[in-house]
């Protein structure tokens, strides 16, 4: 690869760390191409970005872009594969759920909105986080059964007093 390919490689990922704060960084070294394949197509149907890349073009542009990466650039060791998402835990449910079938993609670390996570002990934690939809969902759900209970209280009491003057006007 020339200076100019590295260059030009660094900004496209550059440009792609600035489009996302989901990213996770994973090894996949030992898989074959079956594996790989059915990796890539369960991404694929997720919505999720998977690509193999150079560890230090990957961690030059870490240091190009305007966020923290904190420890992130320093687990690029051996071979890495970036997913990149735009639901914080579907890479983590693809990488937990492949590995029912096989020892790899270990996940090296984790960039999710600000927050790093490194090492293969946090993909529990990140399968289950919760994605905006489903916290939004919640939310809209908790802030609509104490009114719920209002209407139906208010509903119920004008019930009764409709019974109530139907009963003094007969």
């Amino acid at each position: 690869m020339t200076r100019e390919e590295k260059s030009i490689a660094i900004e496209v990922l550059t440009a792609q760390l600035a489009g996302t704060n989901i990213i996770y960084v994973s090894d996949i070294s030992g898989m074959n191409a079956e594996s790989t394949t059915n990796l890539r197509r369960a991404c694929y149907k997720a919505g999720v970005k998977l690509e193999v890349v150079k560890n230090t073009l990957l961690a030059k542009a870490m240091e190009a872009s305007a966020n923290d990466y904190g420890e992130l650039p320093s687990i690029l060791t051996g071979n890495s594969a970036i997913f990149i998402s735009e639901i914080a835990n579907a890479p983590g449910k693809i990488i937990k759920d492949f590995r029912k079938k096989s020892a790899k993609p270990l996940l090296k670390g984790a960039y999710i909105n600000a927050e790093v996570y490194i090492g293969d002990d946090q993909l529990d934690a990140l399968a289950t986080i919760k994605s905006k939809e489903e916290l939004i969902g919640e939310l809209i759900g908790l802030l609509q059964s104490p009114a719920q209970r209002v209407i139906a209280a208010l509903q119920n009491q004008f019930a009764k007093s409709e019974e109530v003057t139907e009963e003094v006007e007969a």
